[in-house]
C-alpha cells in the first residue's frame, strides 16, 4: 500500500509525524509532496524534506492520501496541483484522511459536499457552506473520509487511519 502525505511550510508537527511514523511501521510506503522542493518547518520547527513536487505526482500510484492541520493546508488550497490532487482522490473512492484544518484543502476541490466531518472550530462554517454535515466529535470516519477535529485526537485517528489501512489490505488494495 502506498499513502501520500500533501506538505508545506507551517504543518502543524504532530499531525504530519504521528501519522507518517504510524503508517510505515505498518509497512506502508509513505511520500511525502510538496509544492516546491525545500527543507520544510512545522509550526514548532521540526524540519521535513519532500520527496517529490506536488506537480509531479501521479494520484493512481497511491492508495491514501493524508492531510496534516496547521497552516499548511491554507498554503495547499492556493496550489492547484494539490486541489487536483484530492480531486482525483475523491472522485475515484480512494481513502482520504485529514485533521484540524486539513479539509480546507478538500473544501477547494470541491469534495465535501454531502460528507460528516468534523474539524478545528475555526472552519467548521467553512465546511457547513462547502455541504458538509459538520460534527463536534474528535474523529468521524464517513466513507473513505477520516477527519479529525485537533491533533489532540491523535492518538483516535492514528487508530482509526491504520485500521482503513487494514481494511483497505482485506480488500485487495495494494
Amino acid at each position: 500500500m502506498r499513502a501520500l502525505i500533501l506538505v508545506a511550510n507551517g504543518f502543524e508537527d504532530l499531525s504530519l509525524f504521528l501519522p507518517w511514523y504510524r503508517l510505515r511501521e505498518e509497512g506502508v510506503d509513505v511520500t511525502l509532496a510538496s509544492p516546491l522542493m525545500h527543507a520544510l518547518t512545522g509550526l514548532h520547527g521540526y524540519i521535513v524534506e519532500p520527496d517529490c513536487p506536488i506537480h509531479s505526482v501521479n494520484p493512481d500510484d497511491y492508495d491514501l492520501l493524508v492531510i496534516p492541520d496547521g497552516l499548511a493546508p491554507e498554503r495547499l488550497r492556493l496550489r492547484e496541483e494539490a486541489v487536483d490532487v484530492v480531486r482525483t482522490f475523491a472522485q475515484d473512492g480512494r481513502s482520504m484522511a485529514t485533521m484540524g484544518h486539513g479539509p480546507q484543502v478538500l473544501i477547494s476541490a470541491g469534495t465535501l459536499d454531502g460528507k460528516t466531518v468534523t474539524c478545528s472550530p475555526g472552519i467548521r462554517d467553512d465546511v457547513r457552506m462547502a455541504g458538509a454535515v459538520y460534527r463536534d466529535e474528535s474523529t468521524i470516519l464517513d466513507g473513505n473520509l477520516l477527519t479529525a477535529r485537533s491533533p489532540d485526537e491523535l492518538p483516535e485517528y492514528c487508530l482509526r487511519l491504520i485500521a482503513m489501512v487494514k481494511a483497505n489490505r482485506a480488500i485487495g488494495v495494494r
